[in-house]
């Protein structure tokens, strides 16, 4: 008996999260905007589909490979939604990660929408808001980006951005972030670049031995005190970054300020 092949129509298609080869030269053409403008968000994510290769798959079954983490990942809750909410976060008490965060934001005037927006210039309509689970951890990763800050104490600076991002290559295992990492490192310049690649050295080296913060469960986390959140995630202040004066956490980075 032959079976005949189902219609076009109704075929499996490789879907828009499928392993894509990494493009080399649609990242390095994203870096050089990136270098040129620190500010041009979207270069990041651009970035990132460009060599994101396997890794957010990885980083989702780590995430479900454990009791907390399949539990999160059920309930997939939707950080922006919440992080926008000044009402929700104004519950949590001085002193918490989230009382932190909300004072980083409305100082830096920055908002999970806002990053939200960014990372879907480009994008097709349909990979906007999919519904697909390793679409969620995408979106998540992106949402505690700032918390990170909180959490790292990495201010906005170029300086301080560089480093987040060379923290969290260990972290999510995305070759995107080395490439923003080194592209950064080679880019400082004139007396100030040893203290420069000092700190985002330390900052890979704080990544690795950090717990995974991709897997915290960030309701919980928001309302933790922040030193003592620091104490249990690893997370002692850097002091090759701090050791940098604000105000030349800049210059040596030329364009990329």
């Amino acid at each position: 008996m032959t079976v005949d092949a189902p219609p076009a129509s109704r075929r499996a298609r490789p879907g828009p999260l499928a392993r894509r080869p990494r493009n080399w030269r649609r990242a390095l053409g994203a870096l050089r905007r990136l270098l040129a403008d620190k500010d041009d968000t979207a270069q990041v994510f651009e970035i990132m589909r460009a060599l994101s290769g396997s890794a957010p798959q990885r980083s989702y079954l780590r995430l479900i490979g454990t009791v907390e983490g399949g539990r999160i990942a059920y309930e997939r809750v939707e950080l922006a939604g919440r992080l926008m909410d000044r009402a929700w976060l104004a519950r949590f008490a001085p002193g918490s990660v989230g009382a932190a965060y909300a004072a980083f934001t409305a100082r830096e005037n920055l908002s999970a929408q806002g990053l939200a927006l960014e990372s879907q210039r480009g994008l097709p309509e349909a990979e906007i808001e999919l519904r697909h689970p390793i679409a969620w951890y995408g979106r998540r990763l992106r949402d505690i980006h700032d918390i990170w800050h909180v959490l790292t104490g990495y201010g906005r600076d170029a300086l301080g951005e560089l480093c987040l991002v060379a923290f969290s290559y260990p972290q999510n295992r995305s070759l995107g972030w080395a490439l923003i990492a080194v592209g950064g490192y080679l880019r400082a310049r004139g007396a100030a670049a040893r203290p420069y690649r000092r700190a985002i050295r330390e900052a890979w080296r704080r990544g690795r031995a950090a717990a995974w913060l991709p897997g915290e469960d960030y309701d919980r986390l928001l309302a933790e005190p922040l030193e003592a959140a620091r104490r249990r995630l690893g997370l002692a202040l850097p002091t090759a970054y701090a050791a940098v004066p604000p105000e030349a956490r800049n210059p040596a980075l030329g364009k990329l300020a």
